[in-house]
């Protein structure tokens, strides 16, 4: 296993086959360093939220210091972390060694492993999403104008695989963009409910603590975290990561799809398309495989064949399911990985493909009814522009 593999804990660390599967930026946000400094920091904004709470002394002040400049390595909590099945504990064990003085009896006050683990992977979630909403953005305005440039390249229209009625290639693109357009706005929808921090203490009620203090609590915890405060705590209640999983895969699902559509039109006999930097083979020099469409593809089946296990982590039982938390753990953050690096891949096959309109036209024949693609075209267009893509409503004439 390479250093980097261990640091991330996924398969798509691979030095071999990170080209393919991982994304650096994003799994380097998902790396146990990564993990372990955000649940320092849940541990610091723990004790300042306490403080303002009323139930910790100003030590609080030298907790949160000394959280944020711990400088804990994951081979420290590894064998800890196998016999306990979280890392929390070892981790705020190290805390307590580290804090001086009163103020030790004041770590983790309140708190369960679930709460710390929970909100800290929020954070790292809050990180990737702004990351992957980054390269959507770009994807969607090279979309928008690439539709834009071949509203009038007519190509052989296809339907259930048979050669149909002629349309505008500009019409296929826009096709392309309007999906991940709605995928932005459902981002925006989505956040909120999963974006959250977690604070319920043993058995998700803040037993121990008196109502109104913890009331203090928990909206100081969350407004520190930069988490929106949610009803009552999620231990159990495991729809924000599911909802995450289903959007992951609809982005690299809409991201298959151009991949599917490329594959097909860089066919030797069909040639509409030549896809640039295409792989080559060891036994037959004279192909150009498409790699960065069938990566597409592959990404958007491997985000497909994980969402279930999320799913299944929705049977979440009684207070607190080890069994279930656990697959998420394993999930999501594979997930991410795979659409930012199928973004990536999207992003570098745009810029390299060449379209060949000759080709397209001659097999569209002297058909040139355009229908209403124009007026449709523009609408996307307008999706992708008008405020980020975001504010333009579905259905309105540009």
């Amino acid at each position: 296993m390479s250093e980097h593999e261990h640091e991330t804990g996924l398969f798509t660390g691979s030095v071999l086959f990170g080209g393919l599967w991982s994304d650096g930026e994003v799994a380097e946000l998902l790396s146990d360093r990564a993990l372990i400094g955000a649940m320092l920091e849940v541990e610091a904004v723990l004790a300042e939220a306490g403080q303002v709470a009323g139930l910790v002394p100003a030590a609080a002040a030298a907790i949160a210091a000394t959280a944020r400049g711990l400088d804990i390595a994951p081979e420290m909590l590894a064998a800890a972390t196998a016999r306990d099945g979280v890392p929390v504990p070892a981790l705020v064990q190290r805390l307590r060694r580290a804090v001086t003085g009163e103020a030790a009896g004041f770590v983790h006050l309140g708190a369960t492993s679930q709460d710390v683990l929970d909100s800290a992977m929020m954070r790292q979630a809050a990180q990737v999403l702004a990351v992957i909403d980054r390269r959507l953005a770009r994807l969607v305005a090279r979309l928008a104008a690439l539709a834009d440039a071949h509203r009038a390249t007519m190509m052989a229209g296809r339907t259930r695989g048979q050669i149909a009625l002629p349309v505008p290639l500009g019409l296929r693109i826009a096709g392309w963009a309007a999906p991940l357009i709605r995928h932005r706005r459902r981002l925006d929808e989505l956040k909120p409910r999963l974006l959250v921090a977690t604070l319920g203490g043993p058995v998700g009620s803040l037993s121990g603590i008196d109502p109104d203090a913890a009331a203090r609590l928990e909206a100081e915890f969350a407004a520190r975290l930069g988490l929106t405060l949610p009803r009552m705590p999620g231990h159990a209640q495991r729809d924000g990561l599911a909802e995450l999983g289903s959007w992951l895969s609809l982005v690299a699902g809409a991201l298959g799809k151009i991949g599917a559509d490329l594959l097909i039109m860089a066919r030797s006999e069909v040639a509409e398309v030549r896809i640039g930097g295409a792989g080559g083979s060891s036994a037959m020099p004279h192909k150009r495989n498409p790699v960065r469409a069938e990566l597409l593809v592959a990404a958007a089946r491997e985000v497909a064949g994980r969402l279930g296990a999320l799913h299944g982590a929705l049977i979440h039982a009684e207070e607190r399911d080890g069994a279930a938390w656990t697959v998420e753990w394993q999930s999501w953050p594979a997930m991410a990985v795979a659409t930012a690096a199928a973004l990536n891949h999207a992003g570098g096959l745009l810029d390299d493909l060449e379209i060949d309109v000759p080709a397209m036209q001659a097999r569209a024949g002297d058909g040139d009814d355009r229908g209403s693609a124009d007026r449709f075209i523009d609408r996307v267009i307008a999706d992708a522009s008008h405020a980020d893509g975001r504010l333009s409503g579905e259905g309105e004439d540009a």
